[in-house]
């Protein structure tokens, strides 16, 4: 402890200096959860947590420190965190509803856990607004864009299919009133070969007959009704015949 190589964290329990946010939770007599939990599960999160989200057997109002109450299922193995199901609880009961949705959309799509377990913990009228956003999970989501973008498009009012495989193209995002073509890229996309893959793809959907539009991180998470609006633009630009002819017509 002299060389600060070892810290005394609370008593009979010690700790490396690089402790991160366990740290704070082994000091409170705690358990992570919610949104300070998502990293150890490699959930998907919007934000970095503002304050550190415990469960601990005598909750008491502290700064920096958002209390849970004690967990009802299984904690970690070995770490100071609750179990994913309480992780995810804590979470759709905690925080905004989209924040709450993409942590368990990558729970749910990696297998790890089920959306109909979470259904049946979230009964009664209370429990309502919770099960409006387990709602909007969907079956296959390959990153965080899509489960949000998804939600958009449909609370617009827009008929969209997902992953939909265009002959000569591949699989698309999103095939929006079965005319314009919607993809969401994350930050991979902008590799100089992910670019010039893009680009082709877009000429070769162009040329079988649909619109193209891309939408990026900061378009889908912080502007998304710039996003809605643009795709509904379009849309009224072809059904008033603005755009060229040879485009596929609607269904």
């Amino acid at each position: 402890m002299e060389l600060g190589l070892v810290t005394r964290i609370r008593r009979g329990i010690y700790g490396v200096p690089e402790g991160g946010i366990l740290t704070p939770a082994l000091a409170a007599g705690g358990w992570l959860t919610c949104l300070s939990a998502a990293p150890v599960y490699q959930l998907w999160t919007l934000t970095e947590a503002t304050s550190v989200h415990l469960c601990r057997s005598h909750p008491a109002k502290t700064p920096g420190l958002t209390d849970h109450g004690r967990p009802k299922h299984p904690a970690h193995s070995w770490l100071p965190v609750v179990g994913l199901a309480d992780v995810l609880l804590h979470a759709l009961h905690c925080l905004p509803a989209f924040e709450a949705l993409v942590m368990v959309q990558s729970a749910v799509g990696s297998g790890s856990i089920s959306l109909d377990f979470l259904y049946s913990k979230c009964c009664g009228r209370r429990n309502g607004p919770v099960r409006s956003t387990l709602d909007l999970v969907i079956p296959r989501a390959d990153s965080l864009l899509e489960v949000l973008a998804n939600t958009h498009f449909i609370r617009a009012g827009l008929r969209v299919k997902r992953h939909v495989v265009i002959p000569g193209v591949g699989e698309v995002d999103f095939l929006v009133e079965d005319l314009i073509v919607v993809e969401t890229d994350g930050a991979t996309h902008f590799e100089p070969k992910s670019v010039k893959r893009d680009q082709r793809r877009n000429n070769r959907s162009i040329l079988g007959g649909y619109l193209v539009l891309r939408y990026y991180y900061d378009d889908v998470v912080y502007a998304p009704e710039s996003m809605v609006a643009e795709v509904m633009a379009v849309l009224e630009l072809w059904r008033s015949g603005h755009v060229p002819a040879g485009v596929r017509p609607e269904a």
